[in-house]
């Protein structure tokens, strides 16, 4: 199974929003449709970064980790390969 750490970009405002999903499909969905507690009505959303783990440990510190930097440029330069153009 594959755990992935994505962030998505809010088509409204440029805010980011960073998550951890184990179906990033139906997490993104979730998203689009407002059924998410913290981007309801503060999209549409885009996928602009996603990053996969084997374990679910490491997603989840990573996600972490993403969520304390806050640095879009630094983010950005850092993890580079991992942005959906």
């Amino acid at each position: 199974m594959d755990y992935n750490v994505y962030v998505l970009e809010s088509l409204s405002d440029g805010k980011w929003y960073y998550g951890f999903s184990e179906d990033m499909e139906q997490r993104f969905l979730d998203h689009q449709s407002n059924r998410s507690k913290y981007t309801r009505f503060k999209g549409p959303w885009k996928l602009i970064f996603k990053k996969r783990f084997v374990l679910k440990t490491e997603a989840l510190q990573f996600e972490k980790y993403l969520k304390k930097t806050k640095n879009k440029v630094f983010i950005r330069k850092t993890f580079a390969e991992f942005f959906i153009d």
